[in-house]
């Protein structure tokens, strides 16, 4: 029996710490984009003119880039799209506020995003009216999109009780009252039954949907590797714990990439063969034929030999001794897949703490 197609795959660059180069996001797109993924939404925590100085005027230089960007993402037959984080704005959208708002949409279509993303997360959100006035913000920016996709984060993006600890306690029936709130074509992302989830199963997907009314767009916090726990690793074993049997209860599924550009090429290939595969997949083995296709043979042979090093153990788990030798054998390989793991090991990809609480 054929497998069913897979959902509809992408990238959603939502990570904190160091930007990605173009250079490396366009080599990301294009060794993807044959593999099913399609769409691939700019959303860095580094660009604070989509966070907080959205508001501030765009420069020129970085709207160059994206327009750029989004032209070889549509010669490649991939959506280019753009997410913004207004911080807050719900707590006083007023007329300056709705200004700022329709500009900065304003410019997201003269850059070519076929995709808006409006991203409500890693805010304080503990007010009881939070559901209606993101949703008043909703419907503002869908009159203001000129026909792109809108792509909504909720402020609680999980079940994951660590975003009431940090962002307040969640209101009652947040979910419920959004979903119903927000017009059908809105698409809403979802993270999973924790913020970083091991698995996506059915059962939890079609209650979301319930909670929803509309299939969650996945947004799958692995590959990423920031912050001060995460970013001593590097994840590069193949996807688990996503059967190919939810592609029916998702509308898309992103995957947020780690801070290593080509790295995470290797993973994100993986998604893709157990969508293809079903029941045929085996994650250890995907993980090498992946890492041959991006890295070649050799330097596939030597991430998998180090696999429990480089993902496991980590940094903190390694001694200097063992590092040092590390780094030597990467760094007498010529691929950008063996620089990522020596700048790495030379501590270069750490996320601080502060960091992600200032981006």
């Amino acid at each position: 029996m054929t497998p069913d197609p897979k959902p509809e795959l992408g990238i959603v660059e939502g990570f904190y710490g160091r930007n990605w180069r173009w250079d490396e996001r366009r080599a990301v797109m294009r060794l993807l984009q044959p593999h099913g993924y399609t769409f691939y939404l700019y959303a860095p925590k580094a660009d604070a003119h989509l966070r907080r100085q959205w508001q501030a005027p765009y420069p020129a230089e970085g709207a160059a880039e994206l327009a750029s960007f989004a032209e070889d993402c549509r010669a490649a037959g991939v959506r280019f799209g753009i997410g913004l984080s207004p911080f807050e704005i719900w707590s006083a959208f007023d007329r300056p506020a709705q200004t700022a708002l329709a500009d900065r949409l304003s410019l997201f279509a003269d850059l070519g995003a076929a995709d808006v993303g409006l991203l409500f997360d890693d805010m304080q959100g503990d007010r009881p009216d939070l559901a209606e006035r993101q949703a008043e913000v909703v419907d503002f920016a869908r009159a203001h999109i000129a026909g792109a996709r809108l792509i909504v984060c909720p402020s609680y993006y999980s079940d994951d009780p660590v975003l009431d600890r940090v962002f307040g306690e969640r209101p009652d029936k947040y979910l419920e009252t959004l979903g119903a709130r927000l017009a059908p074509e809105v698409e809403i992302f979802w993270t999973g039954e924790v913020v970083c989830a091991r698995q996506f199963s059915p059962g939890h997907l079609q209650r979301v949907t319930e909670q929803l009314r509309r299939k969650p767009f996945l947004w799958d916090n692995y590959p990423v590797n920031d912050g001060p726990r995460m970013s001593p690793h590097l994840h590069l074993r193949g996807f688990t714990g996503r059967p190919a049997s939810i592609r029916s209860h998702i509308a898309a599924h992103a995957i947020n990439p780690a801070l290593q550009p080509m790295l995470s090429c290797i993973p994100a290939l993986t998604l893709a063969m157990s969508y293809d595969r079903g029941d045929a997949y085996e994650y250890g083995a995907a993980f090498l034929e992946a890492a041959t296709f991006v890295a070649g043979p050799e330097i596939a042979a030597l991430l998998q030999a180090d696999l429990l090093g480089l993902q496991d153990a980590g940094l903190g788990g390694m001694t200097d001794e063992r590092k040092a030798r590390l780094r030597d054998k990467y760094a007498a390989l010529d691929h950008p897949c063996a620089r990522e793991v020596v700048e790495w090991l030379d501590g270069r990809y750490g996320v601080s703490a502060e960091e992600v609480a200032t981006q």
